[in-house]
């Protein structure tokens, strides 16, 4: 079976959507509020079902890439901040688990492997960020800080930080939403963008996605994003910046984010939706 291939415009389309989405949802994180019960804290850190969703139902590695730059762009860029080298770290983090947890799926309707999606995406994130967060304890680059009620020690802290976000954001915000949207989104969605279901596309198995030139990008990539954050702990971050204005702001700059990112959204939706009419249209004719 030949393999189904999208169009630039549906590249695009997937891209923007995803990129906008994600950014109104981090506003909406920003706006939550957090709570602490001992050493514990307890704040909705991302909504990373929302990026899943389309790299699931759509493309992994478009959606990948624009939740990430939309992260960037309402999440920091218009919050007025930028954290230079650091914001590479997260996009490869965070780009790596969506890819590779969308990869995983070949079937939508398939609960087992939404499920494992669901908890690869938010484990690899995790997993990477708590790896480098040790090395840079061990390194020196960086001060323990050690939460009260736990033992100081490295391990214990960031191992306590990794199961409360897999099992607090892994369950609420991956898991249940994937779980309950996927199946009801699967097949109605695709069409009202111009595009097919993906089981159009020919069936493959994850020996034939996980190769060896994956596995060795993935390594380079985690070496690059561990050490791009371990410059910027060493004072060595390039291309940070912060416009005190928009910070000084507060919540106004989050509303006006969040604003520009729904815009974005309903205006890309509109123009998808106008161009599927416009085709079916011509085709009438």
């Amino acid at each position: 079976m030949k393999r189904w291939e999208l169009t630039s415009q549906q590249k695009l389309m997937i891209f923007i959507l995803s990129m906008s989405l994600y950014g109104i949802s981090n506003m909406i994180t920003e706006l939550l509020p957090e709570f602490k019960v001992g050493p514990v804290e307890l704040k909705v850190e991302y909504f990373i079902f929302i990026p899943l969703l389309f790299a699931i139902l759509f493309n992994p590695l478009y959606a990948a890439l624009g939740a990430c730059v939309g992260e960037i762009i309402f999440g920091e860029l218009l919050l007025g901040q930028f954290g230079g080298l650091s914001e590479l770290e997260k996009f490869i983090e965070f780009s790596l688990a969506i890819f590779i947890a969308g990869m995983l799926v070949t079937d939508p309707r398939n609960k087992r492997q939404l499920a494992i999606a669901a908890y690869v995406s938010i484990g690899i994130d995790q997993l990477l960020g708590t790896l480098i967060d040790i090395g840079k304890v061990y390194v020196g680059i960086e001060d323990l800080e050690a939460v009260p009620g736990l033992p100081e020690s490295i391990l214990a802290i960031e191992g306590f930080s990794f199961l409360n976000a897999m099992v607090i954001s892994g369950t609420l915000f991956a898991l249940l939403p994937t779980l309950y949207l996927v199946p009801r989104l699967y097949g109605k969605v695709e069409p009202l963008l111009g595009m097919k279901p993906r089981d159009g596309r020919a069936s493959s198995s994850i020996g034939d996605f996980v190769t060896p030139r994956l596995i060795l990008l993935g390594i380079v990539l985690v070496v690059i994003a561990g050490a791009a954050e371990f410059m910027s702990e060493a004072d060595m971050n390039f291309f940070e910046w912060e416009w005190e204005f928009i910070s000084n702001m507060g919540s106004g700059a989050v509303w006006i984010s969040l604003g520009i990112a729904a815009i974005i959204f309903i205006t890309t939706l509109i123009w998808a939706l106008n161009r599927k009419a416009s085709k079916r249209k011509g085709a009438a004719i």
